[in-house]
């Protein structure tokens, strides 16, 4: 069974709209704009890109990504492993065709059996709202949080809201930064 690991770049009150800059958000850029960049707060993001083998995203972050990612240097290794989008409105033809191989999903069930298959871990980046609904199925694995000392307020979140069981979590590790980032990696308790 493969690992599912949802990434992200969260605010200390769970936002994780807009960290690079999207447009239409008010804190939009808020990971460099706010906070001084320390570079090995983000070790685990080149680690991330060496040790995934496919990577699951939702629509809106799909549209987002595929326009930036497949010509950045930094982000070549996703341009030779697997894509997978979870939609039930892209086509083929809305994909883009310079990032390599790329799969549409349209459940949740069809994102359980690709965990299923073999192979190494799938990363999520972004899609909050992809996020919620996994976390709902118990389809997260594993969390890597670069956590921001910064309170955002209003913008979607991470985590969902549904009323449900409580989800244990166990920290496997952790570092905390000179510019208060923390680095939280916890595994999901099945």
């Amino acid at each position: 069974m493969r690992t599912l690991v949802s990434t992200a770049f969260i605010s200390l009150d769970g936002v994780v709209e807009a960290p690079g800059g999207e447009p239409g958000y008010r804190n939009s850029g808020w990971t460099f704009k706010d906070v001084e960049f320390v570079p090995e707060a983000f070790e685990i993001k080149g680690r991330e890109q060496q040790e995934s083998t496919a990577i699951l995203m939702g629509r809106v972050s799909y549209e987002a990504f595929s326009q930036v990612w497949p010509d950045r240097e930094e982000f070549a290794h996703y341009k030779t492993i697997p894509k997978y989008v979870v939609s039930t409105t892209l086509t083929d033809k809305d994909l883009v065709l310079n990032w390599g191989e790329t799969t549409i999903l349209r459940s949740l069930d069809e994102v359980a059996a690709l965990k299923e298959t073999e192979g190494g871990p799938i990363i999520v980046h972004g899609s909050a709202s992809l996020n919620h609904s996994l976390s709902d199925a118990g389809l997260i694995d594993r969390y890597h949080l670069l956590v921001y000392p910064l309170l955002l307020g209003a913008g979607k979140r991470l985590f969902s809201t549904t009323d449900k069981e409580a989800q244990q979590l166990k920290l496997v590790e952790h570092e905390a930064y000179a510019n208060g980032l923390q680095k939280n990696v916890f595994d999901v308790v099945h």
